[in-house]
């Protein structure tokens, strides 16, 4: 029996757990469903659902994202209790990184988490997040950013004790703040680590050149930036420098906000308040076209009797040895299908053959939507920096022409990877920009 035999056969005598599994979770909460998913079983994670290295700091191949633990897109708040039995049974079938950020709730996320996560703490990692303009006592929003080093200190004694814990094992730098020198935000990471407090950090949707100089000052353990069949931009810009320096790549995101697990088509009414609503990506006139990459997902999910959602994690995690998705939900039976995507075994052929497929759909689509893609993402970008301040009028204008011309580029430079979807690489240059901006003048 050869080995492709092997595993099909091996495929298939999971598909009865599968199903068990799915009674088990649909037992633990009436809240998880599997709506917009009709396609194959979920494969069945094992106890052991592999391991992966970002830089030194080693940690399950797929980890859970659990920003709407709070509040979900849907703007409904789920049961606490439920959230924490997700987060155990996600450890119980073996996850072990955690993400979460003091700006989801802002900071409610951070509690949920450490309540869930007590009775094994040391046997996970927990990354958190800081950078936004968060009063330390309220949790309250301000507008702008803030990584001045103070800030930031106090910003983690206030993780501390909402995750019940007596330090971070990874900590972002959650966006770029063009105030501070990334040499003083590393600086005031630096004594975190000295203090104990901080063991590893990371940068999330900077551009390459701050990823380099942050390096320099303190070597960086992991990047966490958007990535997925939907947004590939990271395969020219952050990847390919992670990869040069021994830094780990955590996408984002990595369902496409729930598109790649067919949660989201053309009869999808998103509710007041939904981010999603304002993304191009999910416009009417943009939604009919990225759809193709749903159907193709439908196909290849058929194809290796399991899920959507986990035929595009499989995918990302095909990509680097060192690539750990972190998808998010609140839905039970969406976790244990999310973290059976590493039984998902793809040959190389396979993968050049997906790979190949997915190209092919972006490309019929690309030079028909950039233009518009690009300009809507734009558009976005820069109205949400100038409502958080971290942007002035003249700036916005200034640096909305020069992005777009970045994102242009990336695309008409790099016809080898197309994307579904644009943004990311517009906000890695941003503040990159700001600061070359302001030295100019």
């Amino acid at each position: 029996m050869t080995k492709r035999q092997s595993m099909e056969l091996n495929r298939r005598g999971l598909l009865v757990a599968a199903g068990a599994l799915t009674v088990a979770a649909n037992a633990v909460s009436a809240s998880a469903q599997t709506t917009g998913q009709a396609n194959g079983p979920a494969s069945t994670p094992t106890s052991d659902i592999g391991r992966r290295k970002l830089g030194s700091l080693e940690v399950s191949s797929v980890g859970l994202g659990v920003q709407n633990m709070s509040r979900t897109y849907q703007q409904t708040v789920p049961t606490r209790a439920e959230m924490h039995n997700i987060i155990r049974a996600a450890f119980d079938r073996g996850l072990t990184y955690y993400d979460a950020a003091e700006a989801y709730g802002p900071h409610e996320v951070e509690r949920i988490l450490g309540e869930g996560v007590e009775p094994f703490r040391d046997q996970i990692v927990i990354a958190s997040k800081f950078g936004w303009n968060i009063d330390l006592e309220t949790g309250e929003r301000r507008p702008g950013l803030n990584s001045r080093p103070e800030h930031i200190k106090q910003a983690v004694e206030g993780m501390l004790k909402r995750l019940r814990t007596d330090r971070i094992d990874l900590l972002y730098q959650h966006r770029v703040d063009p105030e501070v020198p990334i040499e003083d935000v590393a600086g005031a990471v630096k004594d975190l680590m000295t203090e104990g407090k901080v063991l590893h950090w990371g940068l999330s949707e900077m551009g390459v050149n701050t990823l380099r100089r942050a390096h320099a000052a303190l070597p960086v353990t992991a990047v966490q930036s958007e990535y997925s069949m939907l947004w590939r931009g990271p395969e020219t810009t952050a990847i390919p420098v992670c990869e040069e320096l021994g830094i780990g790549f955590v996408p984002r995101s990595p369902l496409g906000v729930g598109f790649l697990n067919g949660a989201i088509d053309a009869r999808t009414r998103f509710a007041p308040g939904d981010i999603r609503a304002v993304e191009g990506r999910f416009s009417p006139e943009n939604l009919a076209h990225n759809l193709a990459l749903v159907e193709l997902l439908n196909v290849w999910a058929e194809r290796m009797q399991a899920r959507l959602g986990q035929i595009a994690l499989a995918w990302l995690l095909a990509q680097k040895p060192w690539i750990v998705p972190i998808p998010g939900t609140t839905q039970m039976a969406h976790m244990i299908e999310n973290i059976g995507a590493p039984s998902i075994e793809l040959t190389s052929s396979e993968i050049g053959e997906l790979t190949a497929a997915v190209m092919g759909q972006a490309r019929r689509q690309e030079l028909r939507k950039i233009a518009s893609n690009t300009g809507d993402s734009m558009t976005r970008e820069c109205r949400h920096f100038r409502s958080e301040g971290a942007l002035d009028e003249e700036m916005v204008g200034k640096t909305r022409s020069r992005a777009l011309i970045v994102a242009l580029n990336l695309r008409l430079q790099s016809a080898e990877v197309p994307s579904f979807s644009s943004g990311c690489s517009v906000e890695f240059e941003q503040h990159d920009l700001r600061r070359r901006h302001k030295a100019e003048r």
